[in-house]
């Protein structure tokens, strides 16, 4: 009996496009993996997905080229397309915990030429003006919170503190302020992101599509030799921008829906869900088991006293550690949620990838978050005076480009998202973003979606075992306007 192996192709040694060969042949092919990479070369590597990834559409090889991408000095605007992506992972510079320095944001490509660009550059200088002003007030706040410890350095201090108060200033940031990502994906992936990002309306989008397209061509120059921009994208969203079955479907223009007044929860409107939600998820774990079909599980569910199903929805979950996820089954019910929350909570909300949605582009028409942090620092006036400079650019910028007037909108405003998952990624997202070392934005969010999700399907929730806040105390403990 052979000897078990495991073991590396290292990409040290060997081309993303080869090492994606040698786990292609072993489909048809009795030699070990190192006997199949040691007679391959770039050259027959890129004929070989010439004919089979190219020519026959075997895209599935292309997902064992993985590469690595460092991106740097490109806008959080832009970075939200770049980690749209659901299958790639990415790590970014964060708001939380670095500051950022007066000059550090993009100047979108379309204002080079425009008499708007000045008026942008000038109100981008003064929300960041009006960051690096409001840090050291608010950080007063929070050491007088948090007094330095005996033997504690003030640097040890400031680190410990950091992210109280950066967390604060932050919403002042506009989404042309630049930070970099690091991104890891596969060739099949990365084709798809590269198609993305050059059918994008932003400029700079389309600009960083080449540069990713380019650099990644250096390895993998046969899997990205024909990405390219795609038609279906850009036209699909130019029909649906500008037909009049659209627009007619509302009275206002787009981005100017009513908010609801601080306090109110429809900033968080259940819209969709199963009311058998947690019967399909406990008929589900029976399927697995019972050798019965998905109909005659339901029916047994269905046919079981509430304590029976107490108990099967315990024998399910009761074991569920810290750092485990729920089992699969739990993805037998989903949940859609329209919410409005601040852009700062949404940078946070759309790394939850396994979601589905869609968000509506960054406006300055649905109002703004005031931390109570900030009015506590006596810096409230100064943050309102900012808000309303950027707005008063957005609006100039939107006749012009509405799309390039998201770049001046602040991480204060808010923000719509349309948010579809089932209760496994719920579960993942209340228990991750309700965490106490979590900003205070999106715990408001995590607390008020597990709120829904008790009130709906109270037995199978109840095992989040998140903290013990709820989201209205949060809101009024951090916010003096939502």
């Amino acid at each position: 009996m052979p000897a078990r192996e495991i073991y590396l192709l290292s990409p040290r040694t060997l081309s993303p496009e080869t090492i994606a060969v040698a786990f292609a042949k072993t489909s048809r092919s009795p030699e070990s993996f190192r006997v199949i990479a040691a007679e391959l070369s770039d050259e027959k590597s890129a004929q070989f997905h010439e004919k089979w990834v190219v020519g026959y559409g075997h895209a599935s090889v292309a997902e064992h080229a993985v590469l690595h991408l460092a991106l740097e000095n490109i806008s959080r605007m832009a970075i939200e397309t770049i980690e749209s992506n659901r299958l790639a992972s990415y790590t970014e510079k964060s708001t939380r915990y670095q500051r950022w320095s007066p000059q550090d944001f993009t100047v979108p490509p379309e204002l080079e030429n425009s008499p708007l660009r000045r008026e942008f550059t000038e109100t981008c200088d003064l929300l960041f003006q009006t960051y690096s002003e409001s840090l050291e007030p608010v950080r007063a706040i929070v050491q007088q919170r948090s007094p330095r410890r005996e033997s504690e350095s003030a640097d040890a201090w400031d680190r410990r503190i950091r992210s109280q108060y950066v967390d604060t200033c932050r919403f002042i940031l506009p989404a042309a302020a630049n930070a970099n990502v690091g991104m890891t994906a596969n060739a099949r992936v990365l084709e798809h992101a590269v198609r993305k990002m050059l059918s994008h309306e932003l400029a700079e989008v389309r600009q960083i599509g080449e540069a990713v397209r380019e650099t990644a061509r250096l390895e993998t120059p046969t899997l990205l030799k024909y990405a390219d921009a795609s038609a279906y994208l850009t036209g699909t969203a130019s029909d649906l921008l500008h037909s009049p079955l659209v627009m007619a479907a509302t009275d206002h223009p787009v981005g100017t829906s009513a908010v609801a007044e601080q306090g109110s929860p429809d900033w968080c409107q259940l819209i969709d869900f199963d009311p058998e939600g947690e019967i399909k998820i406990l008929a589900a774990a029976i399927y697995r088991f019972a050798g019965l079909s998905f109909e005659d599980a339901i029916k047994r569910v269905r046919a079981l006293s509430a304590g029976d199903r107490a108990q099967l929805g315990s024998l399910l979950l009761a074991r569920l550690g810290e750092h485990d996820s729920p089992v699969r089954e739990l993805e037998y019910t989903t949940y859609t949620f329209d919410l409005i929350m601040d852009q700062g909570a949404y940078a946070e909300f759309k790394r939850h990838r396994m979601m589905t949605q869609i968000v509506q582009p960054l406006t300055a028409r649905l109002g703004f978050a005031v931390p109570r942090l900030l009015a506590q620092a006596g810096f409230s006036d100064r943050y309102e005076e900012a808000m309303r400079a950027a707005t008063s650019t957005f609006e100039r910028l939107h006749e012009l480009n509405p799309f390039v007037a998201q770049y001046v909108v602040p991480n204060g405003f808010n923000r719509r998202v349309l948010a579809r998952f089932n209760l496994r990624e719920a579960y993942h997202f209340c228990r991750l973003r309700s965490a106490r070392n979590a900003h205070y934005s999106i715990r408001r969010i995590a607390q008020r979606v597990y709120a829904e999700l008790t009130r709906l399907h109270p037995m199978l929730s109840a095992y989040m075992q998140l903290p013990k806040e709820s989201w209205d105390a949060i809101q009024s403990e951090h916010f003096t306007r939502v």
